[in-house]
């Protein structure tokens, strides 16, 4: 393997600074990878504090936003293998050097003062998964200058309409989610127009537009593009426009933040198995577990875009589908369980790729 495509690489960087005349089939088949990666980086963080929720007190709001997102964050990674494997690419997902590690750097060295960790839903992982998402020029807030994953997806299809040429339609599946909302069918990407769609919907539910902080493609009226829902869940107010300066501002409805499991933030390497802080047999097993079912998924779907059949391809999409479903439960059991240290934070997945 090319050893640029490892996960705490600054490829994506590096390949930003390439002139768009040396951006060759090559490079954007490696581009598209680090795509891959970068949506795949996201669902971790997301999935921590949706699943550390307690859904049975408050009003549901958070959790509804953070699960639309969730579901957003999914059918990017679909719309991302398929703009690598239309342009003849393999896909490379099942391999411990690649899968992202927590807590780290986004893959490719996007926003590179950002550290991305697991826990549970908090004030503060709320304002680390709105950095995640941040544009290059929000509609609020001022911040420094970096390489933003909106930026990249630019370069990306500039190199798409310069050479629409290499656009094969090699290895496309389909997943139509229509209660999901407009944006979240992963739709084949065959022409120039089908790659431009998918990339706006990509970046604009991310990060809005240079107009407006909704997400243009909503499950529901008046969504939120996800770096402003994550921002207001952190401030804990709706975005509201004032009248007199015509700016966003966060003075709108309250948004109470919901209780939820106190999912610790995870070690680098994971939870310690042995030592003092060692977790007992049954705590080590679930951990386990979860790996196990975690890398399995990722073996699935890194397959599903190899098919050369589309039937095949889309039977191993929905059988990783089945399998994202098996997660939620040694997750939460894993959330109950108080780590040994007497810091009232409790285990959490770890979502580590093992081999079997």
């Amino acid at each position: 393997m090319n050893p640029l495509l490892y996960a705490r690489s600054n490829r994506i960087v590096e390949l930003m600074e390439q002139p768009a005349e040396e951006r060759d089939a090559d490079w954007m088949r490696e581009a598209a990878q680090q795509a891959v990666l970068l949506e795949l980086a996201t669902l971790p963080p997301y999935l921590c504090g949706l699943w550390s929720i307690d859904t049975s007190t408050g009003d549901g709001s958070v959790f509804d936003t953070i699960r639309e997102i969730v579901f957003d964050e999914m059918s990017h990674f679909g719309l991302a293998c398929n703009l690598l494997t239309t342009l003849g690419g393999d896909l490379v997902l099942a391999d411990e050097r690649v899968v992202p590690t927590y807590p780290g750097p986004l893959p490719g060295g996007v926003r590179p003062e950002l550290s991305v960790f697991l826990s549970g839903l908090t004030k503060d992982s709320a304002y680390m998964y709105s950095r995640i998402e941040e544009p290059d020029h929000p509609l609020v807030l001022a911040v420094a200058e970096h390489t933003s994953i909106g930026a990249f997806y630019t370069a990306l299809l500039e190199a798409f309409r310069a050479h629409p040429e290499r656009i094969t339609g090699a290895r496309q599946l389909t997943l139509n989610m229509p209660h999901h909302g407009a944006g979240n069918d992963v739709k084949p990407l065959r022409t120039l127009a089908a790659v431009e769609a998918a990339i706006d919907v990509i970046k604009e539910q991310g990060e809005g537009t240079s107009a407006s902080p909704d997400n243009p493609f909503p499950g529901m009226q008046g969504e939120r593009a996800h770096y402003y829902a994550f921002l207001e869940i952190f401030h804990q107010h709706k975005l509201k426009e004032n009248p007199v300066t015509g700016k966003f501002e966060f003075g709108g409805a309250e948004i109470p933040m919901p209780d939820a499991l106190p999912m610790g933030i995870v070690p680098e390497g994971g939870w310690p198995r042995t030592g003092p802080s060692a977790p007992d047999a049954a705590t080590t097993q679930l951990l386990d577990e979860f790996n196990r079912l975690y890398s399995t998924l990722l073996s699935t779907l890194g397959k599903a875009w190899l098919e050369q059949d589309e039937s095949e391809g889309l039977g191993r999409l929905f059988d990783a589908i089945g399998q994202m479903s098996e997660l939620q439960d040694p997750a939460q059991r894993l959330m109950a369980v108080p780590l040994p240290d007497g810091s009232g934070k409790n285990y959490g997945p770890e979502f580590r790729f093992v081999t079997s």
